[in-house]
């Protein structure tokens, strides 16, 4: 009775104050405490009304909304605060519950943790309990140095029947494994062998603008499965464009887009140019496209984010667009940044083609983040992507501020498919070797091509070197052996495709850079 005429009062002072906004915010949270979901709700929106953009009251309405099951809705009332770095914790522990929800388990860890990494105060007990993680972060050992995430065992994969049961125990205990184990955030695809325990994505304890290690590290998303439980990578490449045989006219447009205007800011800001843009690199399969991206990411030393098929498209209508814009968000916290989309023409295709509304509405989403919300909003960001079909790409894509650089990665010449063999070679016991005579013997050839050769004469010398107890080197013969029971794999099938286009259908000119190629000995 006390309670109702508690409420009752609350009601009545909102109907006689209805502007006042810290008010009716109260009203809305004595409702929802109470479970009066759709009356909460109404008082809530009513208060969104005075002001469309508090945090408090948005936190608020989404808790209802997902008191009621209507995940999706909550979550979108917190993306526009999802979006902005810094957004308050509270919002974050929501978007755990709603994501939790929906059983997207990977993500919902991400959010949590970074939630209450910031504001301890925020840690929510049930739901570290289902994603299997500590309550609350552990502390740091005291030190000199910036505090690191604690350790903690990846979360279980969930049943088919949803989020997995917390053990009568509760949560397992942290693991001791050291540095190398983190706490899991973010969503992936489970291996067989279960998901690997790595370090964060995305803003951690250690920087306030993201993670950074040494050559080589990746941070990962090691999520539990379910809906949306595809992830990007952030890592640092170890390769640079020394490690890149020929191609010398696409690095350098690589070098113009991204690593001169970082190396020299005020030259080319006295220009207006800005770090940052979208390259199509195109050409036959195994031509070195996605080798190449990592090795620019590598040469500037910035971030490379590989984004697979897996981690953007989900079964679930809106998921898609969601992890489209999540890995688009991963590389503007991590800037500078390389984001590379391999086969991309499964995501970019011709919205003509496209068979269904889900389709055409992903395209929209991938070309509104290729734009940004505001003309910085992918400064420092490089979005390369990789096809070998660029003629199926919707030709929105190559309007100028997406990717309007198209870049040809050829099948390598003699000289590139000898620079290659000496990079391939480099680290294993050899004798002299002829490599102009080998890249003389493999002609057609692209790297993956070369890449066997190299692997089937090393397994031969294997076999010869065990068998005389000591390793024996590799010599111009053996390499040519090998080459010459290989065959080339696809490139006279691509040409052949890219004869019909550049031939038949090239009014905008687009494909003039193939024309040398197509009409030569092809």
């Amino acid at each position: 009775m006390l309670e109702d005429a508690g409420l009752q009062a609350l009601r009545e002072a909102a109907r006689l104050s209805p502007d006042n906004l810290p008010l009716r915010r109260h009203l809305g949270e004595q409702l929802l405490a109470k479970g009066h979901l759709a009356e909460a709700e109404a008082e809530l929106r009513a208060a969104l009304m005075l002001a469309p953009r508090d945090p408090d009251v948005t936190a608020v309405l989404a808790e209802a909304f997902v008191r009621r099951g209507a995940y999706g809705e909550a979550l979108t009332a917190l993306e526009p605060f999802l979006a902005t770095p810094g957004y308050p914790p509270r919002i974050g522990v929501v978007a755990a519950r709603a994501l939790l929800g929906e059983g997207d388990f990977g993500r919902a860890a991400y959010r949590y943790y970074d939630a209450v990494t910031r504001d301890p105060a925020a840690a929510d007990p049930e739901i570290a309990s289902a994603l299997a993680l500590p309550a609350t972060p552990a502390a740091s050992s005291p030190g000199p140095g910036p505090a690191s995430p604690p350790a903690a065992p990846a979360p279980p994969a969930p049943s088919p029947a949803g989020p997995p049961a917390p053990s009568p125990a509760g949560p397992p205990a942290p693991s001791s494994a050291g540095p190398s184990a983190s706490f899991p955030v973010g969503p992936s695809a489970s291996s067989p062998a279960g998901p690997s325990v790595s370090s964060p994505v995305g803003p951690s304890a250690s920087s306030p603008s993201g993670p950074s290690g040494a050559a080589g590290e990746q941070w990962r998303h090691p999520g539990a499965g379910g809906q949306g439980d595809g992830s990007a990578e952030v890592e640092r490449a170890r390769t640079t464009f020394a490690d890149v045989a020929g191609m010398d006219a696409v690095k350098e447009s690589l070098r113009v887009k991204l690593l001169l205007p970082l190396q020299q800011p005020e030259l080319f800001a006295a220009y207006g140019k800005r770090a940052g843009g979208g390259v199509l690199l195109y050409g036959p399969p195994g031509a070195g496209k996605t080798h190449l991206a990592r090795a620019a990411a590598g040469e500037l030393g910035a971030a490379f984010i590989n984004v697979g098929l897996a981690d953007i498209l989900d079964m679930y209508i809106g998921s898609s667009e969601r992890n489209l814009r999540a890995t688009f968000d991963l590389a503007r916290r991590n800037r500078p940044c390389v984001l590379f989309f391999d086969e991309v023409d499964a995501l970019a295709a011709r919205r003509s083609d496209a068979r269904n509304t889900h389709n055409r509405q992903i395209v929209n989403q991938f070309l509104a983040e290729l734009d940004g919300v505001d003309q910085n909003a992918n400064e420092g960001v490089l979005v390369l992507a990789a096809t070998n079909a660029p003629w199926y790409i919707d030709v929105a894509f190559r309007r100028p501020g997406r990717f309007d650089q198209l870049a040809f990665v050829p099948p390598p010449d003699a000289g590139a498919r000898a620079a290659i063999l000496r990079i391939l070679c480099r680290d294993k016991p050899l004798a002299e070797l002829d490599f102009d005579a080998v890249a003389r013997a493999t002609e057609h050839m692209v790297g993956a091509d070369l890449k066997g050769v190299v692997d089937r004469a090393v397994e031969v010398k294997l076999h010869e070197s065990m068998r005389a107890g000591h390793p024996i080197p590799m010599t111009t013969m053996d390499l040519l052996a090998a080459a010459k029971a290989a065959r080339p794999t696809a490139v006279r099938e691509w040409m052949a495709t890219a004869r019909n286009y550049v031939l038949h259908s090239n009014e905008s000119g687009a494909w003039d850079d193939l024309l040398p190629w197509v009409k030569g000995k092809w």
